[in-house]
């Protein structure tokens, strides 16, 4: 498992652990380990990055933050 990564969303720190191992330009996929669950971060046919498992509990902001967190840091959009 990697290292976490931190980010801030409406002023409250969230960590979270990417668990795909290899992300690159080719990766339509990317799963993650948020608050000891785990979350699918797919591209949709839009060419966006969406959370398949969202629930009404599940803060919808804070899954797309972490999405587009991820696209930029790696590159993917």
């Amino acid at each position: 498992m990697s290292l976490p990564l931190r980010i801030t969303f409406e002023d409250q720190d969230y960590t979270y652990t990417l668990i795909t191992k290899k992300i690159d330009r080719e990766t339509s996929e990317i799963k993650i380990n948020l608050n000891q669950e785990e979350f699918t971060i797919v591209r949709n046919t839009n060419g966006e990055w969406d959370v398949i498992e969202r629930t009404i509990s599940d803060e919808p902001g804070l899954l797309q933050a972490i999405a587009k967190n991820l696209a930029l840091r790696y590159r993917l959009t």
